[in-house]
């Protein structure tokens, strides 16, 4: 199995390539690209489709050979939910940074003409505020499963320091539905000062997986299977982006029974 943590890369361009290859796994994929004015970033593919968030900064949007306009509004991840584009499989597409620009392309497998591009913007993503005390945190649902797509899910969370996050620990990892769903998933991190450090650990009920990894900003974490709690460092809060997909696109978790009584 690959290492479950891949360190941000300075500079710009392609700073993170998750395959599905590279990750030794079948659906999902992420790409996080990094770049200044006029720096021009593309993708698409026949048998796989898109979801491009602007993580921070704006750019210049075309898909398919149609200008979408000028996309992005927030200046970081902290600021507020992302502008989103859905990009169907069997279609190209093209941003051009008109600010300095974070660009996550998360990707999995689709059909073409299945579904229509679309842009998502800010007012039309369903914020959610989850857990109590300490294990309070924020998510946004990008690209939830009552939303069209054919195996996408993406969301964004920011958790505040000293909270915890995806925790109680929940793992979805078994294709045994209407009880749990097989999805894997990434993790991108960010942190609201680039000095700002957390903790995430994925594990099995047997822990022939067992890694606590100290994760730091711009690092991305791949879930294969497991248990998957987030831990942020007092004074600097989380922000991550969650990439999920598996055989069938709907998200049901099964919570590690032993820390279940802190939901009550």
């Amino acid at each position: 199995m690959p290492n479950l943590r891949v360190k941000s890369q300075p500079g710009s361009g392609r700073v993170h390539h998750v395959t599905p290859e590279s990750a030794g796994w079948t659906y999902v994929g992420f790409d996080l690209f990094r770049g200044t004015p006029v720096d021009s970033f593309s993708g698409g593919s026949t048998d796989r489709e898109t979801c491009l968030v602007f993580v921070s900064g704006r750019g210049q949007v075309m898909v398919d050979g149609v200008d979408l306009g000028e996309l992005g509004e927030r200046m970081s991840p902290f600021d507020g939910p992302a502008y989103a584009v859905y990009v169907p499989a069997g279609v190209t597409w093209q941003v051009t940074a008109t600010t300095p620009l974070e660009l996550a392309a998360c990707t999995a497998p689709g059909k073409p003409g299945s579904h229509p591009t679309r842009v998502i913007r800010p007012d039309q993503i369903e914020r959610l505020t989850r857990g109590k005390g300490t294990n309070t945190r924020y998510p946004s649902n990008i690209l939830p499963e009552d939303h069209p797509a054919d195996s996408l899910l993406v969301v964004e969370v920011i958790t505040p320091g000293g909270h915890t996050s995806s925790y109680p620990p929940h793992r979805h990892d078994e294709d045994d539905l209407p009880r749990q769903s097989f999805l894997e998933e990434t993790y991108y991190h960010r942190m609201s000062k680039p000095q700002g450090f957390g903790f995430q650990r994925v594990y099995t009920d047997d822990r022939s997986l067992d890694e606590t990894m100290l994760i730091e900003n711009g690092d991305v974490v791949m879930v294969p299977k497991g248990y998957h709690p987030v831990a942020a460092i007092a004074g600097y809060d989380i922000y991550y982006l969650n990439v999920m997909a598996g055989p069938k696109r709907t998200w049901k978790f099964y919570n590690a029974p032993e820390h279940e009584w802190m939901l009550g």
